[in-house]
């Protein structure tokens, strides 16, 4: 069978991608439906499962080559094209999580963690980001289980912009732990190359999220198929895309107040086991003697 060649994109494609009008992974491999996956979608880089012995056929071997580096290749012109706004809220975003190593986490949770929690940290985050005049807000996306996938909710940031007053608002979204999330214990070596292209913050509009989810969700299938395994629900394009662009429910995180300290409270000590005697020397008592 003729291979057909991997050509670049062009930059006027990915422009187009960028401003929300086309996604770049749709213009590459197509829309990735996990309910109704056909031999069509991937008929050139699925590799047999019906091959039972290790001799792979050197035209499956090329395929899956050209997979992986137009993956990577494709991943990468998603990351690193990008708008002067993410640029923006990229440095900020930096620059205050670098103050916040500096002075360290405050945990407020009922359970304080040492160090700081992952909520705590995007509470600080969220106030600091605030400051510097961005629209910065804690969102928390929830689903429910379907046949394809289980429940689940996922909290990140979320910077509006509104400065463009006849476009709708632009949703810049902040992950803290992106390239964790698609981390897989039996992976590859061709899908753990893939990931170590991620950055562990990521921040971009909503349109990019949706392509890299594409991209990855695309890549941990066909891993998973190359290895014979089968893929986690949670693993599936369905359920990593309602994390970031599901429904979600946004709040405005409130500063500590005044005066807060993360100091322990004394306990009180109870008139059950407190020694009269010490806490009170100029009470008089005397001795009585019990006679039987």
């Amino acid at each position: 069978m003729e291979k057909a060649p991997v050509t670049r994109q062009n930059s006027d494609e990915i422009d187009k991608f960028l401003d929300g009008a086309a996604s770049f992974a749709d213009m590459m491999f197509g829309f990735i439906d996990e309910s109704n996956d056909s031999e069509e979608n991937l008929r050139d880089f699925v590799v047999d499962d019906e091959v039972a012995n290790n001799d792979e056929d050197p035209s499956e071997i090329e395929q899956r080559k050209i997979f992986w580096e137009a993956q990577e290749k494709l991943l990468q012109a998603t990351l690193y094209r990008t708008t002067s706004l993410e640029s923006r809220i990229r440095q900020a975003t930096k620059e205050a999580l670098r103050e916040i190593d500096a002075v360290g986490v405050q945990c407020t949770c009922r359970r304080p963690v040492d160090g700081g929690c992952r909520n705590c940290l995007q509470r600080e985050l969220s106030i600091r980001l605030q400051s510097v005049d961005f629209d910065c807000y804690i969102c928390k996306s929830k689903w429910r289980s379907s046949p394809e996938i289980p429940s689940g909710e996922h909290t990140y940031l979320e910077v509006v912009d509104k400065s463009k007053a006849k476009k709708r608002e632009v949703r810049v979204v902040i992950e803290l732990n992106f390239r964790a999330e698609f981390e897989m214990a039996r992976a590859s070596k061709d899908y753990n190359k893939l990931i170590a292209v991620l950055p562990e913050l990521l921040v971009g509009k909503a349109e990019r999220f949706k392509a890299l989810t594409k991209i990855l969700c695309l890549a941990a299938k066909k891993c998973m198929k190359e290895k014979k395994m089968h893929l986690a629900p949670w693993r599936k394009y369905k359920y990593m895309q309602a994390k970031w662009l599901g429904t979600y429910e946004r709040r405005t995180p409130a500063p500590l107040a005044v005066g807060y300290s993360d100091r322990q409270p004394k306990p009180k000590a109870s008139m059950l086991t407190s020694d009269l005697r010490e806490n009170l020397p100029a009470l008089h008592y005397t001795a009585v003697e019990v006679v039987w």
